[in-house]
């Protein structure tokens, strides 16, 4: 199937499974329907499984975004404890689309557990609650981490190992009658030769006619070319090779630290998931990677580079990539946002050492080249995830390599073949329908997310929804506050988040529109009580942003009621 085909079955509101060998363009499917379904005004919940892949795609682990943290399942009263939580079930009560990133590294019971908190909120017995639901990923790589559980008997403890729960297994998929959308494209690798390798684990029919091809790529560790990162399985090697190398560099160490704001936990999140360090030391000559995307400036995450210098009039570093473009590198922000509002936000270089990298934390990425040692591979998949990254065998440089390293898990290879047959009748069904017959199903779906949708000039097509005539939005604000409605009411009435109108009302007020005495009537008598203790907070830290002082009192009030005590602050 192709990327546009799988975008069109997207678009109709069909829960969908989309997969694919690496490099076949899933993520860059997935960004281009949530670009689509923003241009609609409906906003995705964006998540995955592993901090790392929520980074990729601009979004937070689907633990978080459910509220289970941790847990794999829950009892009644934990799940009881989620739903009441006002964030928590707001934040699902919104969505209307839920994506799931690299849902190969989710176990089935953590998506039975996500699947159970949706429809309990949503109080809709459908999947899910009835959201769309998308899953990303693709099972030849890397399984879900499976923890021991330590059970203490009679003074003795004892490990017992639970078998593998693959997502496609849970009740939560069976239930949601997932299209599958299996991409067939191949954008990362262009070596025909190299293809045939990687289809041959892909297929466990590796065999030595391939391993020749690995034997040419083989090289001792001093003969490592420089400037390329290497990969490993073990995170001790990775920071033995990273600090050996930069202690090496006679030049001087410039160190950059990371900025953090925003809940803490949410923080914690996005530091987990970001491939920058909360340290970052760098040097004059430091083989780096660019860890987010900046098309603009012309790099993307994975790009390669040394730093060539230090800019003496700011302190940041200045990087030539391997194509020989210079670039000043300024701090980039990571961040967790909901509903236009900023909950987290990290900011630090995109930049991290490039010497070294696990192969865990380069999954999703493209490299031009990298050094390799397979020797101590220990999971299915990991091997095969690691060659993936590279473009060509031109690019890959190996030291060693185990006999795990080329095999995947003997479960996901007859899965696949399941997988491919149900794309192509998905493909084959999807294909005898009219394009009048498409464009009903797309636009059927927006007004059902409550999107909005541009009038459509076809013939014996239904009426759709137009979009709202563009007045002066203040003014609209403005006058319904004036009838007496509250930020709620008006928010309602007006289609827009309430966030969004106690901007509109405070901006009023700056202007003299509203006395902020009246704001009075939007304070609740619990947040009355705390006025005068969340008043003096922005009076001693000297600032009107909500970060500070919501950092000051540690998560004790919502950045919804110090926007609302900041609003009548003189």
């Amino acid at each position: 199937m192709t990327q546009n085909q799988a975008l069109q079955i997207l678009k109709t509101g069909a829960n969908v499974f989309l997969t694919g060998e690496p490099g076949s363009g899933k993520t860059h499917t997935i960004n281009q329907y949530i670009a689509y379904l923003r241009e609609h005004s409906i906003e995705p919940a964006i998540t995955a499984s592993t901090g790392i892949a929520a980074t990729h795609i601009g979004g937070i682990t689907i633990h978080s975004w459910s509220g289970i943290g941790i847990k794999n399942n829950l009892d009644k009263r934990e799940l009881d404890k989620i739903i009441t939580n006002q964030h928590i079930a707001h934040r699902v009560l919104r969505a209307q689309v839920l994506i799931i990133e690299e849902i190969s590294m989710l176990s089935s019971e953590t998506l039975d557990t996500v699947e159970a908190v949706c429809r309990e909120i949503k109080q809709n017995t459908k999947p899910f609650g009835g959201l769309q639901i998308i899953l990303v990923g693709d099972f030849f790589q890397l399984p879900p981490v499976v923890k021991n559980e330590i059970k203490e008997e009679a003074q003795t403890s004892l490990l017992e190992k639970k078998p593998i729960g693959f997502a496609y297994n849970s009740s939560a998929w069976a239930r949601s009658k997932l299209t599958v959308c299996y991409l067939t494209e191949q954008y990362r690798q262009d070596d025909k030769d190299f293809l045939s390798l990687l289809s041959a684990i892909r297929r466990n029919s590796f065999a030595s006619e391939y391993l020749h091809h690995l034997q040419a790529r083989k090289i001792e560790r001093h003969l490592a070319p420089a400037g390329i990162p290497k990969l490993f399985s073990h995170n001790i090697n990775v920071d033995q090779v990273n600090d050996q190398m930069l202690n090496k560099l006679k030049t001087e160490p410039r160190n950059f630290e990371m900025i953090k704001e925003g809940r803490k936990h949410l923080v914690q999140a996005l530091q987990k998931g970001c491939l920058s360090p909360e340290r970052l030391c760098l040097k004059i000559g430091a083989a780096v990677m660019f860890t987010k995307n900046n098309f603009k400036e012309g790099f993307v995450n994975g790009t390669l580079g040394v730093v060539e210098e230090i800019d003496g009039f700011d302190n940041f570093p200045v990087v030539k990539t391997r194509s020989g473009k210079r670039i000043k590198v300024s701090p980039m922000d990571w961040t967790v946002e909901e509903n236009g509002r900023l909950l987290a936000r990290i900011s630090q270089l995109p930049l991290r050492l490039a010497w070294a990298i696990t192969v865990h934390k380069s999954q999703g990425m493209s490299l031009e080249a990298a050094t390799m040692d397979l020797s101590d591979v220990f999971e299915f998949g990991q091997g095969y995830v690691a060659l993936s990254r590279v473009r060509r065998l031109s690019g890959l440089y190996l030291f060693g390599w185990n006999e795990r390293a080329f095999q995947v898990h003997p479960k996901i290879l007859v899965q696949d073949k399941i997988f491919q047959l149900a794309s192509a009748e998905a493909e084959e069904v999807f294909s005898k329908l009219s394009p009048i017959e498409l464009q009903k199903k797309n636009h059927d779906f927006i007004v059902a997310s409550g999107g909005m949708i541009e009038p459509i000039r076809t013939e014996n097509f239904y009426p759709i929804r137009r979009k709202k005539i563009k007045i002066d939005t203040y003014l609209e604000t403005f006058t319904l506050w004036e009838k007496g409605k509250t930020a709620k009411e008006i928010s309602e009435l007006r289609d827009l988040k309430e966030q969004t109108i106690l901007s509109h009302l405070e901006r009023l007020a700056a202007k003299g529109k509203i006395e902020r005495a009246d704001f009075a009537r939007l304070i609740s008598p619990t947040l009355s009580a705390a006025l005068a203790e969340i008043h003096n907070a922005f009076r001693e830290l000297e600032t009107r942003s909500l970060s500070p002082v919501f950092e000051k009192f540690g998560g004790k009030y919502s950045y919804d009621d110090l926007h609302l005590a900041r609003m009548i602050l003189e």
